[in-house]
């Protein structure tokens, strides 16, 4: 499983970097690349989130999910610019193998989805060649939610009286590498900067649980 993982992982790496390269190509021939010095300008973004929900007796980013939306770029001075983005953003986490939560009872399956509008705004800083990173916050408004577990012995768990709170609150750091024309790479880990669900019973989940995850996406910028 775990290496089944790792292959997903190389694959979408793979993926961004032969949209940077191939894809940009076909764009260019079109002229949708605008090389000026405006104040502000703005982009599209798809890629997959790579989640784990620390909490859970469950450790690793065994959970993919989609994170896409469109990015505005506020120009502050030569290297410093101001982002803001709307996503629509699939966090939570999902088991891999059984996990021993008491003496002789076992987690055999478990899993959370969780969908998010979310608005990331950050500040960044650019390079020569438009390469960027940054740092900021986002926020996120649960859209819908849902999970399940299973349990050996099994057990009955009433998991509608520990909903998820509505919103979600990260703090974000992020990388830009620049590939070509308006074609970028990015990288972003992300943490929730306070519980996205409270006072849960210990005997399936720890009493706090906060979303982690790293975000891989290809940007393309009409700069």
């Amino acid at each position: 499983m775990h290496s089944l993982l790792l292959k997903n992982i190389k694959f979408i790496l793979l993926l961004c970097i032969g949209l940077c390269g191939v894809a940009a190509g076909a764009l260019a021939q079109k002229g949708y690349y605008i090389e000026d010095e405006r104040t502000f300008y703005g982009g599209v973004v798809a890629g997959a989130n790579f989640l784990q929900v620390d909490g859970d007796y469950f450790a690793g980013y065994h959970k993919v999910g989609f994170n896409m939306g469109g990015i505005v770029y506020t120009k502050l001075d030569e290297h410093l610019a101001a982002s803001l983005e709307i996503l629509y953003a699939q966090k939570g986490a999902r088991s891999t193998e059984a996990q021993q939560i008491a003496s002789g009872q076992y987690i055999t399956n478990y899993g959370i989805d969780l969908k998010y509008a979310e608005i990331p705004v950050m500040i960044n800083y650019f390079d020569k060649r438009k390469s960027h990173f940054g740092g900021g916050f986002s926020y996120s408004r649960l859209a819908s939610s849902s999970e399940y577990i299973t349990t050996s012995p099994a057990q009955n768990f009433d998991l509608n009286k520990y909903p998820f709170k509505k919103s979600d609150y990260n703090i974000v750091l992020s990388g830009n590498l620049h590939c070509y024309k308006g074609f970028f790479l990015n990288i972003r880990f992300q943490y929730s900067l306070v519980s996205i669900r409270d006072n849960i019973p210990q005997d399936y989940s720890k009493a706090a649980q906060f979303n982690n995850l790293w975000v891989v996406r290809v940007m393309y910028l009409f700069m």
